[in-house]
């Protein structure tokens, strides 16, 4: 079984640091590189990147943003943020972004998955699933505001059989709210697919990270807790060692 991985997340509205709560309420929060200069000391697995309003606002994640926060880790990035064609994915990737996170765009047009996995390797694709009812029962796109006729696990599958690389599941009603995650449907898209999946929304504690990797998570991704409370990701990899959880662990 491969290492399972603490990742940080960066939510940015173009120009600045972000935090909301159920993917809406956004407030300026500080400033995206600075955020990542921290995590890249911090010793962190990876470190996901999004622009929560660029598929709305019809344009692309900032290269110039993206490639300021790639010079400064040492660690994969995964950046999403409005790519809807190849030229997009591969702007991305040249900017230094190790992984391209495919949201609304791969949902309404799975060959784009498959298209992007041919060219880049299917290690680069993350598709993002948005579920917006408690255990994945059904999931939205467009920041949770456009429903999608199909279920987390039918979305994975999907997802998993057009060549995504990875999942990353997020929850829009447990979003930045600190206040657990949803384990129903983390346990029911990991059962579907085989593909990794990163676990998203609602991460509080360390105990939230230990049931999503219980419940079948490879991966969990956090904003908030990492950002608003003294929890780092290397404590969090120390208490999921010390639970027998097989992560990296740094040499203190």
């Amino acid at each position: 079984m491969a290492r399972r991985r603490v990742i940080p997340t960066l939510l940015t509205d173009g120009v600045s640091l972000v935090k909301g709560e159920k993917f809406q309420s956004w407030r300026t929060v500080g400033s995206v590189v600075a955020a990542a200069r921290v995590f890249s000391m911090r010793d962190v697995d990876e470190l996901v990147l999004m622009d929560v309003r660029a598929t709305q606002e019809g344009r692309t994640i900032s290269p110039e943003m993206v490639s300021s926060v790639a010079a400064c880790m040492a660690v994969p990035l995964a950046v999403g943020g409005g790519v809807k064609n190849l030229q997009d994915f591969e702007q991305v990737l040249r900017s230094g972004a190790d992984k391209v996170i495919l949201g609304a765009v791969a949902l309404s047009n799975p060959e784009f998955i498959t298209a992007a996995a041919k060219r880049f390797g299917s290690q680069a694709v993350i598709v993002s699933i948005d579920s917006n009812a408690p255990g994945g029962t059904s999931i939205a796109t467009m920041s949770g505001t456009q429903p999608v006729d199909m279920t987390a696990v039918d979305a994975a599958i999907m997802a998993a059989d057009h060549g995504a690389g990875e999942i990353l599941l997020q929850s829009v009603q447990l979003d930045g709210l600190l206040q657990g995650m949803d384990i129903a449907a983390i346990e029911a898209v990991t059962a579907a697919v085989s593909t990794p999946v990163i676990a998203s929304s609602g991460a509080g504690s360390f105990e939230d990270f230990s049931s999503a990797m219980a419940a079948g998570a490879d991966a969990v991704a956090a904003g908030g807790m990492f950002q608003f409370t003294e929890q780092t990701p290397r404590e969090a990899r120390d208490y999921l060692a010390a639970a027998g959880v097989n992560v990296r662990v740094a040499h203190h």
